[in-house]
């Protein structure tokens, strides 16, 4: 993952230009699930949005304040833990309509590029693995900045989204309206809220 940081308010150097403050930022992080937020919004009955996010998931960053392209990113995410305010629709979730997590129990993400687009904007692309099946997404973040916590750990914050169709994970489930439409949206929006904490 790549990072620029905010300077008061000043303009933020160009992506192109490395600010040397970011040195300190280099290391290697692990994603604290705590303060942390993995989730997703899926359209339902054409009309309304159902929000779910799972809540067991490990992850480790390595962050490269010198050259942010050589960033890199690393998630595991328990499917079983996925919560949307339901327990009925969180087990049909679990059931082979749709996440089969007897069969698979794992969703993984593993980045492959790495892009500073300027100021607190970055890009990161990597395999995203479903059912078995890995394709390519690319996500949309933006550093919140980096601080001490009462403990001691350096931490740092990011925000991401991403767009995915859930149908090229051959996840497929659907039930027709009599209105006309479908009961669960194809295109799943995805959202992260990460506090990650530097390793020593």
């Amino acid at each position: 993952m790549s990072i620029f940081s905010r300077k008061n308010g000043a303009e933020t150097a160009p992506a192109a230009a490395v600010n040397p403050d970011l040195a300190a930022l280099t290391g290697e992080y692990t994603l604290d699930p705590a303060h942390s937020t993995i989730g997703f919004v899926a359209r339902h009955a054409m009309v309304t949005n159902v929000k779910g996010s799972f809540k067991d998931f490990t992850g480790t960053l390595h962050l490269d304040g010198s050259d942010p392209s050589k960033s890199t990113a690393s998630i595991d995410v328990k499917m079983d833990s996925i919560e949307t305010g339901s327990a009925d629709r969180d087990n049909h979730l679990k059931s082979s309509d749709f996440f089969t997590i007897d069969e698979h129990p794992t969703m993984t993400f593993r980045s492959t590029r790495a892009e500073a687009l300027g100021g607190d904007e970055y890009r990161i692309t990597g395999d995203l693995t479903i059912l078995g099946t890995t394709k390519p997404i690319t996500i949309a973040l933006e550093f919140n900045g980096a601080a001490k916590d009462p403990f001691g750990n350096e931490r740092v914050g990011f925000e991401g989204k991403a767009e995915i169709l859930r149908s090229e994970w051959g996840l497929t489930w659907n039930a027709a309206l009599e209105t006309g439409g479908v009961l669960v949206s194809d295109k799943i929006k995805l959202v992260f809220d990460i506090s990650a904490i530097k390793q020593a």
